[in-house]
């Protein structure tokens, strides 16, 4: 794990899942870790939880939507902390549905948390990341690479964040700001198979399920943190887990017919 003793970073979607499985990682390593999220009171509590395990901790009430809160959060660490090293924006969530049937609005909703809650954190920490020459980290999605049926807007919204991404790297190449987009598969929580029952009711069984029902292993959140704690070390521009499913991008850009056989296979009822 790089060296985050006595720096500083920002997590956004702080309060739970692997937000706040990242905090705890980065608080071992000895960081002062500002925490985001837009419940005041599952905020409060996460800040408490980790607070107790030991280490400097910072919470800071934020709806990552709004640009106003943004700035407030940004100019707080830049008064209180003094430096900023990293932005680990966890903030994302998932739907279920087809993407014929999703209005409009569904679509711009989930594309404004998704993707422009990205865009308005990284310019609001990009001031303070470029003097300390440090980490700028999106979570992302094997839905990030790849569509998927019973994902409805999710996929348009997080292939958006990838190419922000990629554009970010080749723009800041020189600035020594590092950018590493994280493209996870399902991640095991404990409502796993339950979030999604009301919007999936319409659907096959299998989309209520994490990934929309592709038949992938439920990832470790902490090896998650674990392995995105490392690719800063290296400073790499991706992180795929599991990374056999780079075979499945190369296929689908190369081969785009059989990519499709693929992930319709995958998301085949058993």
């Amino acid at each position: 794990m790089s060296d985050w003793k006595g720096k500083v970073a920002v997590i956004t979607g702080g309060s739970s899942g692997l937000g706040l499985t990242i905090a705890r990682q980065l608080l071992a390593a000895g960081a002062h870790v500002v925490l985001a999220a837009r419940d005041p009171q599952r905020l409060d509590q996460a800040a408490r939880e980790v607070r107790a395990a030991g280490g400097e901790v910072t919470a800071v009430p934020t709806d990552v939507t709004q640009d106003q809160e943004v700035r407030h959060l940004f100019e707080q660490v830049e008064e209180s902390c003094g430096r900023l090293d990293g932005l680990f924006h966890c903030v994302g969530r998932s739907v279920r549905g087809n993407a014929v049937d999703t209005t409009v609005d569904e679509f711009r909703e989930l594309w404004e948390l998704n993707f422009l809650s990205a865009v308005r954190c990284t310019r609001a920490a990009l001031p303070q990341l470029r003097q300390s020459r440090g980490h700028v980290i999106h979570i992302g999605s094997l839905a990030s690479k790849v569509g998927s049926r019973y994902l409805g807007a999710y996929p348009v919204s997080k292939f958006s964040l990838a190419a922000y991404a990629q554009q970010l790297r080749l723009e800041l190449e020189d600035s020594g700001v590092h950018v590493l987009l994280v493209c996870p598969g399902p991640i095991a929580r404990p409502d796993s198979g339950e979030r999604y029952t009301a919007q999936a009711s319409d659907l096959p069984t299998q989309a209520q399920q994490p990934g929309g029902g592709v038949r992938l292993k439920r990832l470790d959140p902490v090896r998650v943190a674990d392995r995105i704690l490392k690719a800063c070390e290296r400073r790499q521009p991706e992180l795929v887990i599991p990374s056999k499913a780079r075979l499945l991008f190369a296929l689908g850009q190369l081969w785009p017919s059989l990519g499709d056989s693929i992930l319709r296979a995958k998301t085949r009822a058993r």
